[in-house]
């Protein structure tokens, strides 16, 4: 388990956001992935978009 969060984007789909959430916790990436769409369909909306666009956008690069 990595703690220091960065992107992931060789394995990521969009900008690697979820990826690279999952290689800092040692999740399997499509349980992330799943999370963020469940989370942004069913309770936060524009939120998770933003928060996502944003977390793209201040993290570094692995």
């Amino acid at each position: 388990m990595n703690s220091r969060y960065a992107l992931d984007k060789s394995e990521g789909k969009i900008l690697g956001v979820c990826a690279g959430l999952a290689r800092s916790t040692g999740w399997d990436p499509l349980l992330i992935r799943l999370g963020a769409v469940l989370a942004t369909v069913l309770l936060l909306g524009p939120i998770a978009i933003l928060l996502y666009l944003a977390t793209a956008w201040i993290a570094n690069e692995a």
